[in-house]
């Protein structure tokens, strides 16, 4: 067998169509008949024949990837997101390419200056924040940025996010009109708009409501800070009859460590109510009352946004926030005629 790379001249040749027609079957989006394609392909796969795209980016000055940014996975809500947003992406006829990063400046400037010598059409960071300087260079090198689930102070990006700040109030409205008198926090990482928001919201329905939180710590998005937020919270003698927990991740935790290790019924001795509505929320080991995290709507808006800029040449910034459902289970007291809002 020949070593030798088959060419779209020899796959022409083979189909008895122009080297341009070729070219047209193997881009996305490309007009070509039915009859013409399937003349094509069945050539192309007769010799073993696969399209150089890196080569055509160095024509079309598109490389059709995308390049994706992500800080952490332990976190069900990502691996769930980073997949609907890469299917969203393929129906387009673009691929991602995935780079981890720590949650630091100098890691993300770092990853983000690789990937746009990678000659990107375009970049999603999933809770990542990115300095002034790089989005000054993404700007320079004509490479659009929305982030997705975080929210930064700057014009020139563009960003989708749940309503964070109206998830934390409606939690505080429904755990007020559960009767609650004692009502603790264990926040999101500050360091992050989503942490700060959330928390921000959850204070405003409280003072509406004429109370203040009992405790609030950080939890860093980490289900070991968690846990030992928990303990600390939940130890004391006159202990929370309701808990915030930022996300499901941490959520968990606090669950695990209230009953197993406290001893405490949920929510029969204390409420608990989470924040994304991850998969493992409605598994019956939790049954996790939480708000939901528009996942598909964030996903359909972020690669509505980007193929926006990339295709159609917009220089509209977008700021996006979308609002989701409280989804009333079973670790939290409900309030009477509390409606549903799954329906």
């Amino acid at each position: 067998m020949s070593s030798e790379k088959v060419t779209s001249i020899e796959v022409a040749k083979r189909a008895g169509v122009s080297q341009s027609a070729v070219s047209r079957v193997f881009t996305p989006g490309a007009s070509v008949s039915p009859k013409m394609a399937e003349k094509v392909l069945k050539a192309a796969q007769e010799l073993g024949y696969r399209p150089n795209f890196l080569a055509r980016s160095l024509i079309t000055g598109r490389s059709r990837i995308i390049g994706l940014v992500v800080a952490y996975l332990d976190n069900q809500f990502y691996p769930d997101a980073l997949e609907k947003l890469s299917n969203a992406l393929q129906a387009h006829g673009y691929h991602i390419l995935v780079f981890m990063v720590s949650n630091d400046d100098a890691s993300v400037d770092k990853v983000m200056g690789e990937l746009l010598d990678y000659q990107v059409d375009g970049i999603i960071t999933a809770s990542v924040a990115m300095s002034n300087d790089l989005a000054a260079r993404c700007q320079a090198a004509g490479v659009p940025v929305v982030l997705f689930n975080r929210g930064q102070d700057d014009a020139r990006l563009n960003q989708v996010t749940s309503d964070n700040f109206e998830g934390g109030r409606k939690i505080a409205e429904f755990l007020v009109a559960g009767g609650h008198k004692r009502i603790a926090h264990i926040a999101g990482w500050s360091g992050s708009s989503t942490g700060r928001d959330r928390e921000a919201g959850f204070r405003a329905g409280l003072k509406t409501a004429g109370q203040e939180l009992v405790a609030c710590i950080d939890g860093m998005y980490k289900r070991e800070a968690a846990a030992a937020a928990a303990r600390e919270i939940f130890s004391a003698e006159d202990r929370p009859d309701a808990v915030f927990v930022g996300n499901d991740h941490m959520a968990f935790a606090v669950m695990d460590v209230l009953r197993s290790e406290l001893k405490l019924d949920v929510p029969g001795d204390v409420s608990v109510v989470g924040y994304d509505d991850v998969p493992l929320a409605s598994w019956p080991a939790y049954d996790l009352t939480t708000l939901r995290q528009p996942s598909n709507r964030m996903v359909e808006a972020t690669v509505s946004t980007l193929l926006a800029w990339i295709e159609e040449g917009s220089h509209e910034v977008q700021k996006i926030k979308i609002g989701g459902p409280l989804m009333i289970r079973g670790s939290a007291r409900i309030p009477k005629g509390w409606p549903d809002e799954r329906l």
